[in-house]
């Protein structure tokens, strides 16, 4: 890991101690690092700026309640928070039993299929950003597509499985072996 990220890492573990102690400046350093990212995932799945931003809310309400459980032996807070937020912005799908059909404002600077589409896009991103979107471009249009709906639209395995007409086995090895790669590819970010 290189330095500029283990400083990053620290300092998110730093704020989530702090948050732990009811410190609400931390909360809201913490909102301003990672408000963004986090705002990005759960409109990706949610697809309503509006129910996004109740989301978000929701989201750093729960890091204030939830912040004690983070396990800093995981030494990656940002890919804790960000889990937090699908989860949230999934129970709400879930919860108002909205359909998960993609909406006429698509968010495609998350989209998997569309990086390598836009190159240009690239340059808004963050660094971190650019090596997750780069990897992602690198899979196969099944493996963005089982990606994409399981980790973006909250879809079951076994919803997947009856979307892309599969066994149920098949799908799950599908994603670990989707999620290793990715895993191999990004491990200097982890």
């Amino acid at each position: 890991m290189s330095k500029e990220i283990t400083e990053q890492v620290e300092i998110d573990i730093n704020l989530l101690n702090r948050v732990a102690k009811m410190e609400t400046e931390a909360l809201f350093l913490l909102y301003e690092r990672h408000s963004t990212l986090l705002y990005s995932i759960i409109l990706r799945i949610v697809k309503e700026k509006r129910t996004a931003e109740i989301v978000l809310q929701n989201v750093f309400l729960s890091i204030w309640n939830l912040s004690e459980a983070f396990d800093t032996r995981l030494k990656n807070p940002a890919a804790w928070l960000a889990r937090v937020a699908r989860n949230r912005a999934i129970a709400n799908i879930r919860f108002e039993k909205k359909p998960r059909q993609p909406s006429s404002e698509k968010y495609k600077e998350t989209h998997i299929s569309n990086v390598s589409d836009h190159p240009d896009r690239l340059t808004m991103l963050s660094s971190k950003q650019e090596e997750i979107l780069i990897a992602l471009s690198m899979l196969s249009a099944e493996q963005k597509d089982l990606i994409e709906h399981s980790y973006f639209r909250g879809r079951t395995v076994a919803e997947l499985a009856e979307t892309f007409h599969l066994p149920v086995e098949t799908v799950k090895i599908k994603i670990k072996s989707t999620m290793d790669i990715l895993r191999q590819k990004l491990k200097h970010l982890l």
